[in-house]
């Protein structure tokens, strides 16, 4: 494995691609089968050799070999780069949990022929968010809070000057009709 590693990582290190194809085909099965100890979900595991990978592209020049092959460094990033999966897994899961789930009603069938969501559009998109969460969905203004990692007050304001500019939008709308 160490000399034909060894003459794969000159190549590497001087910008070949097609020889981390080739260090990539000798050893992502074993840092595949290293991830998957490590990870709930064989997609995470595909992530973690992935992420691997391109560290170590990124990262060619400070590579060391251990014994003339780069599989060492491999398998340590790969457990690095598992664990930082693993927590962004269950702050996911987390904030999931967190999220209030409300009533869905049917799913629009026709095209939208008010003009109401080409105004909402229109919004600044901090404005669009406040107005989705609060006066589409039906969330209060506190988890909208929340739910954006902003203050009450932010929302309330936010939401006063969506609803004035699509006041103004829809008036606008409106005279164009008649």
């Amino acid at each position: 494995m160490g000399d034909a590693d060894v003459e794969l990582w000159v190549r590497v290190r001087a910008g070949d691609e097609s020889a981390l194809g080739v260090l990539f085909d000798r050893h992502e099965a074993r840092l595949f089968r290293h991830a998957r100890r490590l990870l709930t979900t064989r997609e995470d595991a595909k992530d973690a050799v992935t992420i691997a990978f391109f560290e170590l592209w990124r990262k060619r020049s400070a590579v060391r070999l251990v014994e003339g092959s780069p599989l060492p460094w491999l398998l340590n990033t790969v457990s690095n780069a598992a664990r930082n999966l693993e927590r962004s897994g269950r702050r996911y899961r987390a904030l999931i949990a967190h999220t209030p789930v409300g009533e869905h009603g049917a799913a629009p069938r026709a095209s939208d022929e008010s003009g109401v969501l080409a105004a909402l559009r229109k919004l600044p998109p901090r404005e669009q968010s406040v107005v989705v969460l609060t006066v589409l969905e039906g969330y209060p203004e506190k988890l909208t809070a929340e739910a954006l990692g902003i203050p009450v007050g932010t929302v309330k304001s936010r939401l006063a000057r969506a609803k004035s500019k699509l006041r103004d939008e829809m008036a606008a709308m409106e005279a164009s009709w008649a």
